[in-house]
């Protein structure tokens, strides 16, 4: 592995009851990244994750992860976040996130003093010597999140934890997310939200249907499209509409259309010398929603959009 790799898979495959999971997973996550795995659920996500860590070995191919070839002998220095979440209802805030840093290794009487620093510092003083049966449920899940940090991994690793939170407990976590990044922890999580992944990540593994589609830099997904342009002329018609691709819309006075390959300094000069009277002239890149349907298909993108939908039904 790299040294300046954090997590290095080549050629995973899994197989459950014969029906493949994931086939052919290559993942490469920098240290002290924030990397997104994003796809639609069913798509292999957690099956990857779980490979990655070695709670499940692979029935091809090999990973390593902080330098080791067995992924559980790096235990004490991950944090994990699985998708089903589970704490202790009778236990306060403070016993439930120093019992999860206790599974790692951490003393229960500085795991106590961490979970009160951690709850204190992000505005949750109040919630001390509550027990988890008094929380809502976006609560709770930052309560376990907690537990997943107070160790000070070296490795976060985060299986949907966007999932049912409310925006303010949203905000909450892309918040941590850079701070343990900042502090020189690699954060590695899954999810089906693009725009989490388009703020949070530096690069992010495509995934559909067990097969990675793409991995790499988000401004290399993005860069796949053409940037697009939006126009809008003083005249009408005239010489310069050649230089407008043949697929351009007009609607409600504005032109809109992909960049062509030559770039703008022709688009320019046509109109310029056509006499088109630019009034508005925008180039905007496109967004990580319209990689991802380029990348993994229109099917792929409405399975991510709906599984969006019915989550923000629960949070609200």
């Amino acid at each position: 592995m790299s040294a300046e790799l954090a997590i290095e898979a080549k050629g995973l495959f899994k197989s459950f009851d014969g029906k493949p999971a994931v086939r052919g997973i290559d993942i490469a996550v920098p240290q002290g990244s924030i990397y997104g795995i994003l796809g639609p659920n069913g798509a292999g996500k957690t099956t990857t994750l779980r490979m990655l860590l070695g709670i499940i070995e692979p029935d091809e191919g090999r990973r390593t992860l902080l330098g080791h070839e067995r992924p559980l002998e790096a235990a004490k220095i991950v944090g994990y976040l699985p998708e089903e979440r589970g704490l202790y209802p009778a236990m306060t805030t403070r016993e439930s996130i120093a019992f999860m840093g206790a599974l790692r290794g951490l003393p229960l009487e500085v795991g106590r003093k961490r979970a009160e620093s951690l709850l204190r510092e992000n505005g949750l003083g109040d919630y001390v010597d509550k027990p988890i049966k008094s929380l809502s449920k976006g609560m709770a899940q930052t309560i376990q999140l907690f537990g997943t940090i107070v160790h000070k991994p070296k490795l976060v690793v985060l299986d949907e934890p966007f999932s049912g939170l409310d925006a303010i407990n949203q905000g909450r976590l892309e918040h941590m997310i850079r701070e343990e990044a900042a502090a020189g922890a690699t954060v590695i999580f899954s999810t089906h939200v693009i725009h989490h992944a388009e703020r949070l990540c530096e690069r992010i593994a495509i995934i559909a249907a067990g097969q990675i589609r793409f991995e790499g830099l988000v401004a290399e997904a993005r860069d796949r499209l053409q940037p697009t342009v939006r126009l809008k002329t003083r005249a009408e018609d005239g010489p310069w509409r050649m230089a407008l691709p043949a697929d351009a819309v007009l609607t409600d006075g504005h032109w809109d259309f992909e960049l062509p390959k030559g770039g703008v300094e022709p688009l320019l000069k046509a109109l310029l010398e056509g006499n088109a009277g630019i009034e508005e002239l925008s180039i905007e890149r496109r967004g990580l929603h319209d990689a991802f349907v380029a990348i993994a298909g229109e099917a792929a993108a409405r399975e991510m959009e709906l599984s969006e939908a019915a989550e923000l039904e629960v949070a609200a």
